[in-house]
C-alpha cells in the first residue's frame, strides 16, 4: 500500500520528512513528491501550494505518478460551527466546493455541472483512523462533519454564518474540496483532516505564533496513529 500526503504548511512536511526514511525525490509541477518509508509504511509526502487548482494538479500527480491507495490530506483551516475553536481538529465526512455557483441554471449552490455527486464522501475507513487517531493525542477535541472549500480567504463573520447555515458545514478552506473532487473521479480513497484556528462564528481566535505548533503537532501525531494502523 502507497499512502499519499498531501501537507498544507511547508513545517508539517519539514517534519515527516525528518521522520520518513527518503528514497527518492521527484518534482513535477513545480512540486517536490518525496518518497520513502515511514513507520513500515510507503509514502509520498508533497506540499501542494493554496488553492484549489494547485492541490486538484497535486492529487492527480500522486494517482497518475506514483500509483498511491489513498489520499490523506492534513492542514488549517476557519471554523464555521459554533462550538468549534482553535485547535480543535476536524475530520471530513463530505466536502462541497462552497464558490461554485450556477443556481442561475437552476443548481444549488456547491453543485458542480453535470457531476452526478452533490458533495464528495471521505472513505469511511479512513475516517474511522483519523478518529481513533485523535483519540490517542491528549487534551484534543475533534468532530465529524461536513468541510466547504473555496478560492476565497474568508474572514467575514456573516460569510462564515452563511457557510456553516447554507451548507451545514464544520470548517472552511481553500484546498480539500479539490482534492477530493480528484480522489472521487479515480475511485481513490481519501480523508481530509484540518486543524482549527480561528472561528469568526463564535469569535474565537488563536494568535499565528501559539496556534501554528498545535497545528502542526496534531497534524503530525493524527499522522503519524494512522500511517502505523494503516501498515497492520
Amino acid at each position: 500500500m502507497i499512502i499519499g500526503i498531501i501537507g498544507a504548511m511547508d513545517e508539517e512536511v519539514e517534519i515527516l520528512l525528518s521522520k520518513m526514511k527518503l528514497e527518492k525525490v521527484q518534482v513535477k509541477a513545480n512540486m517536490r513528491f518525496n518518497s520513502g518509508k515511514l513507520y513500515d509504511s510507503e509514502i509520498v509526502v508533497v506540499r501542494s501550494g493554496i488553492g484549489k487548482v494547485n492541490a486538484a494538479i497535486c492529487a492527480q500527480i500522486l494517482i497518475d505518478d506514483f500509483n498511491v491507495d489513498n489520499i490523506i490530506n492534513v492542514g488549517v483551516a476557519g471554523g464555521t460551527a459554533e462550538d468549534i475553536y482553535p485547535g480543535d481538529v476536524v475530520i471530513a465526512n463530505s466536502l462541497v466546493q462552497h464558490d461554485v455557483d450556477t443556481s442561475a441554471f437552476g443548481d444549488k449552490i456547491g453543485q458542480i455541472p453535470r457531476m452526478n455527486t452533490y458533495d464528495f464522501k471521505c472513505d469511511r475507513d479512513l475516517i474511522e483512523r483519523a478518529q481513533m487517531a485523535c483519540k490517542k493525542i491528549e487534551n484534543i477535541k475533534n468532530f465529524t462533519g461536513r468541510i466547504v472549500t473555496g478560492d476565497q480567504f474568508i474572514c467575514s463573520t456573516e460569510k462564515i454564518k452563511y457557510l456553516n447555515r447554507e451548507f451545514n458545514a464544520l470548517a472552511c478552506e481553500m484546498e480539500g474540496g479539490s482534492i477530493a473532487q480528484v480522489a472521487y473521479l479515480n475511485n481513490i480513497p481519501f480523508v481530509i483532516i484540518r486543524s482549527i484556528s480561528d472561528n469568526a462564528n463564535n469569535g474565537a481566535s488563536m494568535d499565528y505564533k501559539k496556534f501554528a505548533p498545535i497545528a502542526i503537532r496534531n497534524s503530525t501525531e493524527i499522522l503519524k496513529n494512522m500511517i502505523m494502523n494503516l501498515s497492520q
